[in-house]
């Protein structure tokens, strides 16, 4: 069984082995939790210009919750809507594999550098998404990469809903409590 470490840098590496491992190993749920913690937390220091120390709390809020939002939907729709005949797949495998697809925002901190700011979080953020198809594929154990991507792009678009609104919510309670002071 890989460590820690070893899963995170499998995952970075988009290697599909070691989502299956985390897929099978029951007790990496809070090494799951912890991935996107990190990855939050590392993108929120890269984007403290923006977000200050509250921007960093509240990014890994909402990371989790929408890794978990996306974990349900890539459940749902990957067991009940298009599953193949090799399909079997709970909640918890399914948020186990996802989770660990959020590696490469560990490296999110160097998204504060200057001007390459941008384009290398765009670079994390592509990065993310190959790494989601590579747990998706893994995880719903598909034959191809095709539905692996319809599953992901659906899902995408879901969960960026969920994180805008809860964004939204974050910065609204942060305005009201600013305001009652």
């Amino acid at each position: 069984m890989a460590s820690f470490g070893e899963r995170v840098v499998g995952a970075m590496r988009l290697d599909a082995n070691t989502f299956e491992e985390i897929e099978r190993d029951p007790t990496a749920m809070g090494q799951a939790a912890g991935v996107i913690a990190l990855a939050a937390v590392s993108l929120g220091i890269g984007n403290v210009w923006y977000g200050g120390m509250s921007g960093i709390v509240s990014q890994v809020i909402i990371s989790i919750i929408g890794y978990a939002v996306w974990a349900v939907l890539v459940w749902l729709i990957g067991t009940k809507v298009m599953p193949d005949p090799a399909t079997k797949a709970d909640f918890a495998e399914a948020f186990r594999v996802i989770a660990f697809a959020a590696a490469p925002g560990v490296l999110g901190i160097i998204t504060i550098i200057p001007i390459l700011g941008w384009l290398l979080l765009i670079v994390i953020w592509l990065w993310q998404m190959a790494a989601m198809v590579i747990a998706v594929k893994a995880v719903l154990d598909y034959d191809t990469i095709g539905k692996a991507i319809i599953v992901v792009v659906i899902g995408f678009f879901v969960n960026l809903c969920v994180t805008v609104l809860l964004g939204m919510m974050f910065i609204g309670s942060a305005m009201m409590g600013g305001a009652m002071r």
